[in-house]
């Protein structure tokens, strides 16, 4: 959620902690600050409500404020209001220590009431003041001892960044449960809740992992385990370029993300098929394991949940295996039935959503195996699987994902015809078709983004409606559900999606005239019975938006009012082409209505609190 970056080295910090902190506004924050130590200035500190510009502004661009040491921070407010006070860096009662902080201190009202029993006076309503007040309260001279009397006070999901003024040479970062990675060059080091703010300084990086504590100076870093002993980091070299995390000429990352689909996905596909088969490499089943699976649980949350939902439609046909898709956030709490034999499948794009993560642990205590999705090599997830694929689909930096749902779906048809093959399920006539299909789909998908001034031409006819409903059958409702995920989450407009088959028990009272529904009826196994359900949502007055494959475009256009024709491909595939247009109409709806498309109100790209 929030961003955390820190530099020490020979330059002037604030304008590196400035341009790193841009490079991480698609996390999503209200406030964001600068702690910075400079020679005769001690530790000067600038924090602002808003959005960067305005501590840029204050600060002149970092110009400002002298020291070639320091901690940035971008802050989503979680406790206390978005504020100049509530803004982090937030720093202890004599001025000694300033600390940033991603996550949520689960038992700081006990520790902040201990504190003033001490007579220690609280100046914000954040959980991270207790963090720079017990510094205090334990510093006597030994930095790494104060920080790890603090640890072992501390309940809760945390990623630190502390400045101390005794020891103006020395960055501190702290990790458990929310992601911080180090920066590592030539006469300067970084720390960051992300690697895109230090890219553009470094290429080669560590990831901490939980309990670690991170001494940074000039020449170097030392990472020490949470019994303070010294360890070793492997260092891991980013190797996409600066320009896959800028614009490159569009108005949103969105749209560029958007417009890199089908490139993403020749690059998580095409690099995993050799001779017409599917080979991962680094995937260790075999069919002993496959056949003895009694369950396949898919964990994840949000819009990898919806690939989850598509995702069990093809592999219980493909497998004959029963899959259960569940909610990460759920998973915990609804006592599931795991056991040895249980495979999970868990996708996640950052690879440190904490729901996912923790529903990834407790699947792994019951005794499931593993395997998981996700983009950041290194991260958590992935480093705690048993097994892991990469979707490769580079950076991601507008909130609403796009190219990442849909590499994570090319990924699940990988999986699944791997499996298949592994089990015997499949003829070899139909993996042959799915996968010619695959190798097809990046110039279907191309010819799907060439429609975009038509779907463009089609928000503008809709973009001033109150609610918006989706529905379809079988794939086409799981990605209506991806579908109206996205507008409501870039528009602002209400939007729901239902499985067709149930408008009768409920929803189609929710139409009236003008009400627009968008049909998905790609599936052609159901597409009759899909148009059967739009004739009725046409007789209660409603407009229909209908989406198809070129086949069936002719009869839908019949019936509804405006068609979306996607190219035919195997049924199996079709999410990843029908996907396509609800994203570009999602966002010329949000453009027209002239939201904030990149970093949507009350979100962040990034859950790493509960």
């Amino acid at each position: 959620m929030c961003g955390i970056v820190g530099f020490i080295g020979a330059e002037e910090a604030g304008p590196i902690l400035l341009d790193g902190l841009s490079r991480l506004e698609y996390r999503g924050y209200d406030s964001a600050g600068l702690a910075i130590y400079g020679a005769g200035q001690g530790l000067q500190v600038v924090k602002a409500k808003g959005r960067l510009k305005v501590l840029s502004d204050l600060t002149q661009g970092g110009a400002a404020i002298h020291g070639s040491v320091g901690l940035g921070h971008t802050r989503w407010a979680t406790h206390g209001e978005p504020s100049d006070v509530n803004s982090h860096p937030q720093v202890s009662g004599d001025g000694r220590f300033a600390v940033v902080h991603n996550g949520i201190i689960e038992n700081y009202v006990e520790i902040k009431e201990f504190l003033e029993r001490k007579g220690v006076r609280f100046v914000s309503q954040t959980d991270t003041e207790v963090v720079a007040q017990l510094l205090e309260y334990y510093y006597t001279g030994d930095l790494l001892g104060a920080v790890s009397k603090v640890l072992h006070r501390i309940d809760g999901a945390y990623a630190f960044g502390i400045i101390c003024a005794d020891c103006p040479d020395k960055l501190v970062a702290v990790r458990k449960d929310s992601p911080l990675i180090l920066g590592h060059g030539e006469g300067f080091n970084l720390l960051a809740s992300d690697v895109t703010a230090v890219i553009k300084y470094t290429r080669e990086v560590s990831y901490l992992d939980d309990g670690e504590v991170a001494v940074l100076t000039t020449d170097g870093v030392q990472v020490y385990d949470a019994y303070l002993q010294p360890t070793e980091k492997e260092l891991c070299h980013v190797d996409w370029e600066i320009s896959a995390a800028e614009k490159g000429g569009y108005e949103h990352f969105m749209a560029k993300e958007i417009m890199e689909q089908p490139e993403a996905f020749r690059k998580t596909v095409f690099p995993r098929l050799k001779d017409g088969r599917v080979v991962l490499d680094d995937l260790h089943f075999d069919q002993a394991y496959l056949r003895g699976m009694d369950k396949l649980y898919v964990i994840a949350c949000g819009s990898s949940y919806h690939v989850g939902m598509a995702a069990k439609y093809n592999l219980e046909k493909l497998l004959r295996k029963p899959v259960e898709v569940t909610l990460a956030s759920e998973f915990r709490y609804c006592d599931p039935i795991v056991t040895e034999n249980t495979l999970t499948l868990v996708i996640s794009q950052s690879g440190e959503t904490i729901d996912t993560l923790a529903a990834m642990r407790e699947a792994r205590r019951l005794g499931a195996r593993v395997l998981s999705v996700v983009n950041v090599v290194g991260s958590t997830i992935a480093r705690e699987s048993d097994d892991v694929i990469y979707t490769w689909a580079g950076p991601e930096i507008a909130v609403a994902t796009t190219k990442a749902y849909s590499t994570q779906l090319a990924v699940t048809y990988l999986v699944g015809l791997y499996f298949a093959d592994l089990l015997g399920t499949i003829s070899p006539e139909e993996y042959e078709a799915v996968v010619s299909e695959l190798l097809l789909l990046p110039t279907k998908l191309e010819a799907v983004l060439e429609q975009r001034e038509r779907i463009q031409y089609m928000a503008s006819l809709y973009f001033n409606h109150p609610s918006i409903f989706f529905i379809g059958r079988n794939l086409d409702y799981a990605v209506g559900l991806e579908g109206s995920l996205k507008l409501k989450e870039i528009s602002y407009i209400h939007s729901e999606a239902y499985a067709a088959g149930e408008l009768k028990h409920g929803t189609i009272s929710l139409i009236e005239p003008g009400t627009l529904v968008v049909a998905l009826a790609s599936y052609t196994p159901l597409f009759e019975k899909l148009m059967s359900n739009v004739v009725e949502v046409k007789s209660r007055g409603a407009d229909v938006l209908g989406l198809t494959v070129e086949s069936r475009g002719d009869d839908m256009a019949k019936t509804v009012d405006h068609t979306i024709r996607v190219p035919d491909t195997h049924p199996m595939l079709l999410p990843s082409l029908d996907v396509l247009p609800l994203q570009l109409f999602a966002y010329y709806v949000a453009l027209q209505r002239g939201c904030d498309i990149d970093k949507p109100r009350n979100l962040a790209k990034s859950v790493t609190v509960e």
